[in-house]
């Protein structure tokens, strides 16, 4: 079973804002069960905030499970709306597989 998955590619989360001041999650990496914590306790840190909206910028992400999924769901009941940007297309193919993209705002 050697090859499964590529364990070496942690997930890298940078908060950012947008011009207009909505705060940004930058995301590079792998989003799994074992680095899912580490996302909830930025969102956490965001929703602090109390924002109308929060973006997710996911052009680096290469990886995302269901425990990213979760994460992504949980952010959306906490704020007003959700924005995922520029998925990668494997993180794309994810969302559309799960109707993410029926229910969060996908750009492009």
């Amino acid at each position: 079973m050697a090859g499964l998955g590529n364990h070496g590619a942690e997930l890298s989360i940078e908060a950012q804002r947008e011009p207009g001041g909505a705060p940004v999650l930058a995301l590079a990496g792998e989003l799994d069960i074992s680095s899912a914590p580490s996302l909830e306790a930025a969102v956490e840190g965001v929703v602090a905030e109390r924002p109308e909206l929060l973006v997710f910028e996911l052009s680096e992400l290469e990886f995302m499970d269901s425990a990213g999924i979760a994460v992504l769901i949980g952010a959306s009941r906490q704020v007003g709306a959700v924005k995922l940007r520029n998925p990668s297309p494997i993180v794309r193919r994810v969302l559309e597989l799960t109707g993410l993209v029926k229910v969060l705002q996908v750009e492009p």
